[in-house]
């Protein structure tokens, strides 16, 4: 038998997984400081689960937010990308369903890079660009969709802020915003006990005009041949649950 302690877990200490942490106050599991291997799922108990007397099963958490990816967009390292980014989500989807614990899974938006239509909404078919991130990560969309019995997908692009390059791209066009920004939409879903997917983010622009109101001395620069420059996505739906 096992009973429920509410909480939320963050898994992954990277820009997003850590502003989540610290908005939330709420427990963090790093792969390297906490040692936690996505590769062996059996020794994930010690982390989420605690066991008293040998019989009785006691849930750390109700909810985990998953922030593990390797976001390395353009790299050909298809193992890689396949292993965290899939398999690993794929483990996670069946520990959670065991354990009846919320699945928060962070998607990305380059799932529309390339789509010839404008501002697709969560029911359109995404069109991947052609990286190994982007295609497990429609993968990991569609497995947790299939197999997670309770889960919050959500597709989204976050900046550091204060943004630490020079340049910003004057081309590449998007929903994406500053990091705390896009974690404090994240919150407020689930603050609203949201299920399914949602697109999140704020108006379209580009990098550039996202960067130039806060840096008036960002310099102008464009995209890289071959690179998306379009990932621009309906936000009505989020909108709407949050103007309820």
């Amino acid at each position: 038998m096992y009973r429920s302690i509410q909480g939320i877990v963050v898994l992954g200490d990277g820009l997003l997984g850590t502003e989540i942490q610290s908005q939330l106050k709420c427990d963090i599991i790093s792969r390297k400081q906490s040692e936690f291997d996505i590769t062996k799922p059996e020794t994930w108990y010690s982390f989420f689960i605690e066991t008293w007397h040998g019989t009785i099963f006691v849930k750390k958490y109700n909810t985990v937010i998953n922030c593990i990816a390797n976001t390395d967009s353009y790299s050909d390292n298809k193992d890689e990308h396949w292993n965290v980014n899939y398999k690993f989500v794929h483990e996670l989807i069946n520990f959670c369903n065991k354990w009846d614990i919320k699945l928060i899974h962070i998607g990305t938006d380059y799932l529309y890079a390339g789509n010839d239509k404008h501002d697709p909404t969560e029911d359109d078919v995404p069109v991947h660009a052609e990286y190994w991130y982007s295609y497990t990560k429609l993968l990991a969309d569609g497995i947790v969709q299939l197999l997670s019995n309770d889960y919050l997908i959500c597709r989204c692009t976050h900046k550091p802020y204060p943004f630490p390059y020079e340049t910003a791209f004057v081309d590449r066009i998007g929903n994406f915003d500053y990091t705390h920004k896009i974690v404090e939409l994240i919150i407020q879903l689930i603050e609203k006990n949201a299920s399914g997917i949602y697109n999140i983010g704020t108006e379209s622009k580009s990098i550039y005009d996202l960067v130039h109101r806060d840096n008036k001395h960002i310099k102008k620069a464009y995209t890289p041949d071959g690179f998306p420059t379009n990932t621009s996505m309906s936000i009505d739906k989020l909108n709407n649950l949050l103007n309820e």
